[in-house]
């Protein structure tokens, strides 16, 4: 009897274990074991594949080596194609995540050669909108609300990352201006950016798109210093690739604003485009460390190159994010009339290209 008695004791004592390693409240594990291949394209195209795995690993961040100061791309199926313009050796540092502070990281050299020419700019990132839905959440997210004083411009619409005003269909972006009651503001609409997703430092821009018609809707195409947090306006700097004011859908203008001229900067010019709300147009910018130049369909309208280049006339010498947006009313909107009901941007495509 008291063998029995102790086996059962045992036995309790054993199940009383397993059901409270079961039951343990440890939390994810960290990963472990990254292993990384990278695969480099032989016909000298530049273009490097990173495959990485790791145990309990969810989610990968690429450093390509480039640029000390870019953002990672990241990838939760741990596989990313990466297009390096110049010949040279490489230290790319690849992260494998649980959670966000549970990581492990592994630097690899690669060793590249093209044959790409001096100058030559090559596509390094896109996107062509043709996932029907939502737009991609690995390459944009959202300002939401009405922000400060109207995003400091006394804009009349609060923005939303609903489909009712931001939606892929038809091969295109639509971001749909409305009015409607909503959250105490009787405009909606959207702001799309790549911020904390991508950003770039000098480079080549192209979006083809078609504007919205409405009066009142004030649409741009533009950029943000990645600093901004840090720094704030205009330190961080603003390149406007293209803007339309409410009232003259014939025009388009290009800014750039620092902290030697910012608000209603001096650093502006406009375009005439009557179609511009009937038919689609490529708004371009190229960006260098000594000149910005905007065009329309391939035709340059406006170079800045201020001299000389110090913190206050030329913050441009850093990474900066994508935005693209349609303001109701405010400085540039204008008056919206009591007839507007709704308008639409169509964007087809937006490529980023470097040298």
């Amino acid at each position: 009897m008291k063998m029995i008695l102790k086996i059962m004791t045992v036995l309790t004592l054993i199940t009383s274990l397993l059901i409270a390693c079961g039951n343990s409240d440890e939390g994810p594990m960290p990963p472990s074991n990254l292993m990384i291949d990278v695969q480099v394209s032989n016909d000298k195209s530049g273009k490097v594949t990173f495959t990485a795995s790791a145990d309990n690993a969810t989610n990968y961040v690429f450093f390509f080596g480039e640029n000390l100061t870019a953002l990672g791309v990241e990838s939760s199926s741990g596989q990313v194609e990466h297009t390096y313009t110049k010949s040279g050796t490489y230290n790319a540092r690849i992260l494998a995540y649980s959670t966000e502070d549970l990581f492990i990281s592994e630097t690899v050299e690669v060793v590249v050669e093209t044959n790409i020419a001096e100058g030559t700019y090559l596509l390094v990132w896109a996107d062509e909108f043709d996932t029907p839905g939502a737009p991609d959440d690995s390459k944009w997210t959202y300002d939401i609300g009405t922000g400060q004083d109207g995003w400091g411009n006394q804009e009349l619409q609060y923005y939303t990352d609903r489909s009712e005003n931001v939606i892929v269909e038809d091969g295109m972006l639509k971001i749909i201006a409305k009015r409607e009651d909503f959250e105490d503001s009787e405009f909606t609409s959207t702001r799309l950016k790549t911020q904390g997703l991508y950003d770039f430092t000098y480079g080549k821009v192209e979006i083809r798109a078609k504007l919205p018609a409405g009066g009142g809707t004030w649409p741009a195409f533009w950029l943000l210093g990645s600093d901004i947090e840090q720094v704030g306006w205009p330190a961080c700097g603003e390149i406007d690739i293209m803007e339309q004011t409410g009232d003259d859908k014939t025009k388009v203008s290009a800014a750039l604003h620092t902290p030697a001229s910012f608000g209603a900067t001096v650093n502006f010019r406009e375009t005439e485009l009557e179609t511009a709300a009937d038919e689609f147009h490529i708004y371009g910018m190229e960006w260098t460390n000594e000149i910005i130049t905007f065009s329309v369909d391939g035709n340059d309208f406006y170079n800045f190159s201020p001299s000389p280049k110090t913190a206050e006339t030329w913050p441009f010498s850093k990474p900066f994010f994508l935005i693209f947006n349609i303001a109701m009313g405010g400085t540039l909107g204008g008056t919206v009339p009591a007839n507007f009901t709704e308008s639409t941007m169509e964007v087809d495509y937006v490529r980023v290209y470097k040298q």
